[in-house]
């Protein structure tokens, strides 16, 4: 008997008709201080509403905080979005390697990390998604000047939508529990990827965070590591199997937690629709499923869609690096493929995070990115 569909538990949505923030721990120097006063001022001039204390129904948290001991924010809803800051005085080796732990140890959907060189002041912006780009302030530019184009970089981040939850309905076909033909294309596809070196995980995330901070993670957004790249592959009309969430591409094995079929998006509980065996507990699809979706749905002629965190020279990208999973991704990258020459057969690039490639078939794909890829990301 197939039962109802159910949705995956990840906290509720925060109301977002009016742009809400606040602060949480301390400035604890007097340039960390200038730093929240400047950014709080110019983020009320934008008609932010700035709500002191306020750590619940907000849409948007900064997180002061420092590196020795990074304190994480544990948000109650996954539409929060947390902006960490930490102070620095040196400029580190290795940004990423000194950014990217404390990121992902403070909760942070992305990280400021403010460094003081000399005359000017070095804001690195850090994301999950691996970009990396810095907004200086020089001494011959205004506070306001550094603010405002602080801002621009965040807003668009902090008040972009997720689509990562699940509604899972167990009415799978038992002749599809072990996949077709389709789903082995899609294990094959992983394990190519794999062996490009191009579903790179640069921390694992259980080394980084304690088990109730892990679990925390788990439950809000449904990470069960950090795995980039997902692969996908057009089942009919309608319907397309897709890669889970968190698993290692290399091994696409199980159906129902590894491989999933995607069948609709619910715009009412803004989730995606799978389609599941009744006697598995299922995981949750890529988080990129609500882009392959649009991308299925407005062309049929595309067969198959591989995500990697790599470039090609030559391509249009996105102007904005939105995170992974937003609707305001998919809708921006979509808008690249249907304005390419031939949308079946697309190259687009996400800025400061990777490319989405489309194809007939994903063994086709493999033979357009033959000497073609680039490892290294460019940021901007």
């Amino acid at each position: 008997m197939t039962s109802a569909p159910t949705v995956s538990d990840a906290g509720s949505l925060v109301d977002s008709d009016q742009i809400t923030f606040t602060t949480h721990g301390r400035a604890e120097t007097e340039r960390m201080r200038w730093f929240q006063a400047g950014l709080i001022a110019e983020m009320q001039a934008r008609d932010y509403a700035y709500l002191p204390g306020e750590v619940d129904r907000v849409r948007l948290v900064l997180n002061f905080t420092n590196g020795d001991d990074p304190q994480t924010f544990r948000r109650k809803a996954q539409a929060i979005f947390v902006c960490g800051i930490i102070e620095s005085d040196e400029e580190p080796d290795d940004i990423f390697r000194t950014v990217y732990p404390l990121m992902v140890r403070s909760m942070s959907n992305v990280m400021l990390y403010i460094v003081n060189v000399d005359d000017r002041i070095d804001a690195h912006f850090m994301t999950m998604e691996q970009g990396h780009y810095v907004v200086t302030k020089r001494p011959d530019e205004s506070d306001q000047e550094f603010f405002a184009e602080l801002f621009g970089r965040l807003e668009p981040l902090a008040t972009s939508r997720l689509v990562i939850n699940n509604i899972y309905v167990p009415d799978l076909p038992e002749e599809l529990w072990q996949g077709d033909e389709i789903t082995v294309e899609l294990s094959e596809a992983g394990r190519k990827l794999d062996a490009m070196n191009l579903l790179p995980a640069p921390f694992p995330i259980h080394e980084i965070l304690n088990e109730r901070d892990l679990r925390h993670v788990k439950r809000l957004f449904g990470m069960g590591g950090l795995s980039y790249g997902n692969l996908s592959a057009r089942k009919d009309d309608t319907r397309f199997w897709m890669s889970a969430s968190g698993v290692n591409k290399g091994q696409l094995n199980d159906i129902g937690r590894d491989i999933l079929l995607v069948t609709d998006y619910d715009p009412a509980q803004n989730a995606m629709v799978l389609s599941v065996p009744p006697h598995v507990e299922p995981r949750r699809v890529s988080v990129d499923a609500i882009e392959h979706f649009m991308i299925y749905r407005e062309h049929p002629s595309v067969g198959a869609i591989i995500h990697v965190h790599a470039w090609m020279d030559g391509i249009e990208s996105t102007h904005i690096n939105y995170p992974c999973g937003t609707r305001e991704l998919a809708i921006a990258v979509s808008e690249l493929v249907r304005h390419e020459p031939d949308p079946s057969r697309a190259v687009v690039g996400l800025r400061n995070h990777g490319l989405t490639i489309t194809g007939h078939s994903l063994p086709e794909i493999f033979e357009r990115m033959e000497g073609r890829i680039i490892p290294q990301v460019p940021m901007s």
